[in-house]
């Protein structure tokens, strides 16, 4: 069976809107006291996917950075941290995907870091791949013990803001 009938391509995922986005109560589904209390979303994949799109060249964002942004255009008090993560990394591989076909304009998913400014080793390329897309942008990329994190990271943080 070839890999096309076998399952999605990573731009069919980011596609797939999944009956969402989905606001609960957090209180209603028992996640209160691990995430604190009021409304989230689970966004679309491709509401992640527009965020991280607005990320300037130079600028980085962090996934919880997309989560406040995907509470803000939702109002809720939060965004699930599981699926924007999750939707985040299928970004990450959607845009490697079309850049592989011959697409110039890719969703620029290597500005995406992880909390604490770390470089998210499970992006398409892992670390090496980051670090060469992060200094080509200017960003120094250092090791601290086991991980790599963008130095100085905070003065160039964004909360992308989504399109009217």
């Amino acid at each position: 069976m070839s890999r096309s009938h076998s399952r999605k391509s990573w731009r069919e995922k980011l596609a797939d809107n999944k009956d969402l986005p989905k606001i609960f109560d957090t209180a209603q589904h028992g996640l209160s006291k691990r995430w604190g209390g009021g409304m989230c979303v689970i966004p679309r994949p491709r509401d992640v996917d527009a965020l991280m799109r607005r990320v300037p060249r130079g600028r980085l964002t962090t996934i919880n950075h997309l989560r406040e942004a995907l509470a803000r255009q939702h109002e809720t008090q939060m965004a699930c941290p599981i699926t924007t993560g999750i939707f985040a990394w299928i970004a990450a591989h959607a845009a490697a995907e079309a850049q592989e076909s011959g697409m110039k304009r890719v969703t620029p998913y290597w500005r995406t870091l992880k909390l604490g400014g770390e470089v998210n080793a499970r992006y398409p390329g892992g670390v090496p791949e980051q670090r060469r897309l992060l200094m080509a942008e200017g960003h120094r990329v250092l090791r601290r013990g086991k991980r790599w994190v963008v130095a100085d990271y905070e003065a160039r943080v964004v909360t992308p803001r989504p399109r009217p």
